[in-house]
């Protein structure tokens, strides 16, 4: 039996793995059911019969002439893909966005600021269909930020599942997030200070969204802060986000603590947080937000990586990656900033983890951003602090890096402060470990004091590599 003989029915399912590509994929593969009603008249009629099940879209860019071309197909929803960088390029563009009532995913990169104003001005209609909408306007270099009208996107969005704006203000967004009551992801980056939303007002705007599952909230600069004058006591009741299972934040500490005193996710499963430059994290919000996440009480393993700009912390499971965590970063590059950063972010901003088994102390491997410290004097005390926290940790794992720079302050403890320093620990794997030397007699000392108190540990070469 030829191809031909086929029953329609079961050409269609052949299609149907032919044309299911990725929702986001990239124009080709979005467009790879044209390459089939080119065979025959009879492929041509079992592809136009079933665009739903086939999920036929056309795909514009900027070099789609879409007003000579976009006649010849039958009208399948829109998609817009790609960069706007010239005048030719954005009047191809707005000539698809007039086509509202088709357009059902837009996703535009780097626009200058002139080219998206006038882009913006073409979306102050409504978009019915429309489930995607990425928005980044410019690029680094480019000084001029465009706030987007109140009208923008002209009415309800009722069928809106992806909302990402970078770089682009919208005083509207909260009337806008309203009317998109099905959003499942939200993420707003590289908000200027123009685009600032006070914590109120954006828990009331996301308090309508039963559906988000993943929040993202960048801010541009530590201008963006609430102030202190209007902060306010944390409410007696909190908005629930009922699946969001991803929040990510990047801004200053006072914001995120306010955010999170309003907020419950009982489902949340992956916490991010990048603070930028401060001298003290006070987020006792946060923290009893962390005790509320049912998921973020399970982790199991921490790591502290330090690097040539920044401190990070990583929490997770034992279980592949793609199990629950907490990740913080810290810029700063004296290595004593950085640890006392770390040290306050397990103090300030989270709450003891009764279930960490495992620490490990390391560097970034990545060569280009391994740092260079030259200063040798952290005073000891500042290394026992970092310790300090990890009450119920079984097994410290040290990079050698930091092995010469921490045993010396192990060595210190005698008496009760050997085991009141780590009392859980039962192994300590040192990387780059020699049978002789300053380490291994530091090492050797304070094994002795443990053994000496009844709280014997071993000591490990780690192969950090493995």
């Amino acid at each position: 039996m030829s191809i031909d003989m086929l029953p329609e029915e079961v050409l269609l399912a052949i299609f149907d793995c032919l044309a299911d590509g990725p929702p986001y994929a990239e124009k080709r593969a979005i467009e790879s059911w044209q390459s089939l009603v080119h065979v025959c008249r009879q492929w041509r009629r079992v592809v136009f019969g079933s665009p739903r099940r086939l999920n036929l879209r056309l795909v514009c860019t900027s070099r789609t002439p879409a007003r000579d071309t976009l006649d010849v197909w039958p009208a399948f929803p829109l998609v817009i893909l790609g960069n706007v960088f010239d005048t030719s390029g954005v009047n191809n563009i707005i000539a698809v966005l007039e086509r509202s009532d088709r357009v059902c995913q837009i996703d535009l990169d780097f626009v200058p600021s002139s080219q998206l104003e006038k882009v913006s001005v073409a979306m102050q209609e409504p978009f019915p269909e429309l489930t995607s909408l990425k928005l980044r306007s410019g690029d680094e270099n480019d000084a001029t930020v465009l706030v987007l009208p109140d009208s923008f996107l002209g009415g309800p969005a009722p069928r809106l599942r992806e909302l990402w704006l970078s770089r682009i203000p919208l005083p509207g967004l909260p009337k806008l997030i309203l009317s998109a009551t099905h959003l499942v992801d939200l993420s707003l980056s590289d908000i200027p200070h123009s685009g600032f939303f006070s914590p109120e007002a954006m828990v009331a705007a996301l308090s309508t969204l039963t559906s988000l599952e993943i929040f993202q909230l960048r801010f541009q600069s530590p201008q963006s802060r609430p102030h202190r004058a209007s902060r306010r006591p944390p409410p007696l009741t909190r908005s629930v986000l009922p699946v969001l299972s991803q929040l990510i934040f990047e801004g200053v500490s006072e914001y995120l603590d306010d955010l999170a005193a309003r907020i419950d996710t009982p489902r949340l499963e992956r916490l991010y947080i990048d603070f930028f430059n401060q001298i003290v994290f006070d987020t006792p919000q946060l923290v009893q937000f962390i005790c509320r996440a049912q998921m973020l009480k399970i982790l199991e393993k921490a790591r502290l990586t330090c690097s040539v700009d920044a401190a990070r912390v990583m929490l997770s499971q034992q279980a592949p990656s793609y199990s629950p965590f907490i990740y913080v970063e810290v810029p700063c590059r004296e290595l004593d900033w950085q640890i006392s950063s770390l040290e306050q972010v397990f103090t300030l901003c989270l709450p003891p983890f009764s279930t960490l088994e495992d620490l490990y102390i390391d560097e970034d491997p990545d060569p280009d951003r391994k740092p260079d410290w030259q200063q040798d004097n952290i005073e000891n005390s500042l290394w026992l602090e970092l310790l300090n926290p990890f009450t119920t940790v079984k097994n410290l794992y040290i990079s050698e890096e930091f092995v010469r720079r921490i045993v010396p302050a192990l060595q210190e403890l005698v008496g009760g402060r050997t085991t009141g320093l780590l009392p859980a620990l039962q192994n300590v794997f040192l990387e780059g470990l020699q049978p002789s030397g300053s380490v291994q007699e530091g090492i050797g000392h304070f094994t002795a004091m443990r053994r000496a108190t009844g709280h014997p540990v071993a000591v490990s070469r780690w192969d950090r590599d493995s």
